[in-house]
């Protein structure tokens, strides 16, 4: 059995998910016009009234009055008429106003919180999340996330008051405490501590004196480094400088960049002309610049606030205490096992995180990069910075000591389904599909509507050049159908590697897919996806289809053995066959995978990036087993319709006991097969 295979490999080359800011920073939100999605068995059918054409047309009155009552709103429907932001999200003015009350009544020791608006949606098996601050100690840097964190984790915040004066190492203690109390209460589940600067180095200790414990490090721009970054020059400064002099927070805010940074320096510096210059060479549009202009005030009345955050006193305790943090963290690194994900800013002038995320990733034995290069040093304060869907596209995200692709899976939201249909517009536009679907009679209808509603679902089908076709499909069935397809993909989506080399992809490319239900490939999760009633999709020629020769348009190259069709029997799962065509897929090969050999050290580059891969079809013989992982070279042509066809459902409920025989398997597997060049013809 295989998978998606070079649509990942195309993703990787050319694909990545875009970020928009197109509101205010605190408001400004669209509502989403709900269409109803009507499931497959109730559209296209027509009655003949005969004799009894009353009668039928009152019975045919209330079957709709019925089914109406039992639609549901398709809120993917649109995409362009989704919200951006989920309504209940909170802003740049929030984080402000509760900074604001909470310094009010400051005092006591360092002590945990649950935010409000995180308690009500949390679900009993969602694993804990705990929340060390940077600096600033208020345990409000996530303000902007609890929204959509809370539906995926219990979460707990550190507040450390501004005049408490509680040691690193003592802090450490705190936090152990913590995970210890809550790993012995729930022993089967992972601990999250999610963490930017100071807390980074809080995260890394405690993982450090902790190695046996499940604990999964998110962590932001850690202050790990320290001893290099331009805040080191402050201590002796605060040592030194007479007391009426400026360096306090607001001061340290303007050594950064990145957006949130720029609208600090626009208030501080009375350079507002200068801020909007920058974001117009940023393509921001002129509606946006006014609404930076509105942001821009609203900073202005916050600066106070700043001030009392971290008046000099304190700034000059944190600044120790990311000393003493920064020392001790990497003192132990070498003793860190957790799983780690370090979110860098590409823009942060406080701190050199890009040279420190690659070095810790150098260093430590699980650790992944997402990369943020316009984002300044406060990445969690970002509008377009989005935390839930980063853990989701690093698949980070899981409930129990191991990850299940199926069972931890969290369907996107509306904004992220705008933004990834979005992100891929030019490909719907570039295509033009056209998509036409068997109804249960075989009538042949325009649309989706053929499609049945209920799982298991496994469509079947053949790869075109790079696995184009995966992206209008997947779009057009959540549009039209609210149906979320789960495509098994190929293992190199799902690889971590520490050594990249070019030309091999950044796994970041394939987060957009992640998000979007990619599974990797196995005969495990092949049962998972079947025993929930997923919609799956299924390519048996996997890479030798997608990277095919030239002179191999719409040629298959499957298995000689029945993969798949004993498993979906067994769940009774509905296989529908489909084909797509269109201008040769979409490109014309210059050179193909035989060519390229040709090529000096281009084998060797093809096979290195091939073994860095997980294996499939060891044991397979025929075309079938080539594998090799290589990008055609190819000049687009001009740009050209795609056609789907998807052929009537083939049922096999109630084939269990039957398929067990091989040959009525083989005769399944072969009329499946027979199906898809048929569609492919049509």
């Amino acid at each position: 059995m295989v998978a998606i295979a070079a649509s990942t490999y195309l993703a990787a080359s050319v694909l990545t998910l875009s970020q928009r800011r197109t509101t205010t920073s605190y408001g400004g939100i669209k509502k989403c016009c709900r269409i109803l999605a009507v499931s497959a068995e109730r559209i296209g059918r027509g009655t003949d009234f005969g004799e009894n054409e009353k009668l039928e047309k009152k019975k045919m009155n209330q079957k709709m009055v019925k089914e109406e009552s039992e639609v549901k709103p398709n809120i993917y429907a649109n995409p362009e008429e989704l919200p951006e932001f989920e309504d209940d999200k909170k802003w740049l003015k929030d984080h402000f106003e509760e900074c604001k009350e909470m310094i009010r009544s400051d005092g006591g020791p360092p002590r945990w919180f649950s935010p409000l608006e995180c308690c009500s949606s949390t679900s009993p098996d969602c694993p804990l999340l705990l929340f060390l601050p940077g600096i600033d100690g208020t345990g409000l840097g996530l303000i902007m996330h609890h929204h959509k964190l809370g539906k995926m984790f219990n979460i707990w915040c550190l507040h450390i008051p501004m005049q408490d004066r509680t040691q690193f190492n003592e802090l450490v203690k705190l936090v152990e405490r913590t995970i210890r109390s809550e790993n012995y209460r729930t022993p089967n589940k992972p601990i999250y501590l999610v963490a930017e600067s100071l807390g980074a180095c809080l995260a890394i200790s405690v993982a450090a004196r902790n190695p046996d414990m499940d604990l999964v490090l998110v962590l932001s721009n850690p202050a790990t480094s320290f001893n290099k970054s331009q805040l080191q020059p402050l201590l002796p400064l605060l040592e030194i400088m007479p007391d009426q002099y400026p360096l306090n927070l607001p001061y340290m805010l303007s050594l950064a960049t990145g957006y949130f940074a720029t609208m600090f320096l626009g208030c501080m510096h009375s350079n507002p002309l200068r801020m909007v210059m920058d974001n117009i060479k940023r393509g921001l549009l002129p509606q946006t610049i006014g609404e930076l202009s509105q942001d821009i005030v609203t900073m202005s009345m916050y600066l106070s606030v700043l001030a009392d955050i971290l008046p000099r006193e304190t700034l000059r305790w944190k600044l120790n205490l990311l000393k003493s943090g920064s020392a001790c963290a990497n003192s132990c690194l070498h003793a860190v096992k957790a799983q780690m994900l370090i979110l860098c800013s590409g823009r942060d002038q406080l701190l050199p995180s890009k040279e420190e995320s690659q070095r810790l990733q150098k260093t430590l034995a699980d650790c992944e990069i997402r990369m943020f290069e316009e984002s300044g040093h406060f990445l969690f304060l970002e509008d377009n910075v989005d935390l839930v869907t980063t853990i989701k596209g690093a698949s980070f995200y899981r409930r129990g000591k191991h990850l299940d692709c199926v069972s931890d899976y969290v369907p996107p939201t509306p904004s992220e389904f705008k933004k990834v249909h979005e992100s891929f517009s030019w490909v719907l536009t570039a295509t033009s599909p056209v998509m036409l679907s068997t109804l249960k009679d075989g009538q042949v209808v325009r649309g989706l509507a053929g499609i049945p509603s209920e799982g298991p679902v496994l469509f079947v089908g053949y790869h075109m050049l790079l696995g184009i076709e995966i992206i209008p499909f997947v779009a057009q069935l959540m549009m039209e159908r609210n149906i979320l397809v789960r495509g098994i993909a190929h293992p190199a989506m799902f690889v971590k590697v520490k050594d990249r080399m070019p030309p091999e992809p950044d796994p970041a490319n394939f987060d957009v897919f992640r998000v979007m239900g990619a599974v990797p490939v196995s005969a495990a999760n092949f049962y998972k996806l079947m025993s929930s009633k997923s919609h799956a999709l299924l390519y048996p020629g996997g890479v030798r289809e997608a990277l095919h020769r030239k002179g191999e348009k719409y040629k298959l190259f499957w298995p000689e053995r029945s993969e798949f069709v004993r498993t979906a029997a067994r769940f009774g799962a509905k296989i529908v066959p489909f084909g797509v065509v269109g201008e040769d897929d979409f490109a014309e090969i210059i050179l193909d995978y035989n060519d390229q050999i040709k090529i000096p050290g281009r084998r060797e580059e093809i096979e290195r990036v091939t073994s860095r891969t997980a294996k499939l079809r060891t044991d397979a013989s025929g075309e079938v087993a080539n594998q090799q992982m290589h990008l055609p070279w190819m000049l687009p042509k001009f740009p050209g319709r795609f056609y789907y066809y998807f052929g009537k459902p083939i049922l096999t409920e109630g084939m269990k006991v039957e398929l067990r025989e091989k040959k009525k398997c083989d005769e399944l597997y072969l009329r499946i097969k027979s199906e898809v060049e048929g569609c492919i013809d049509f």
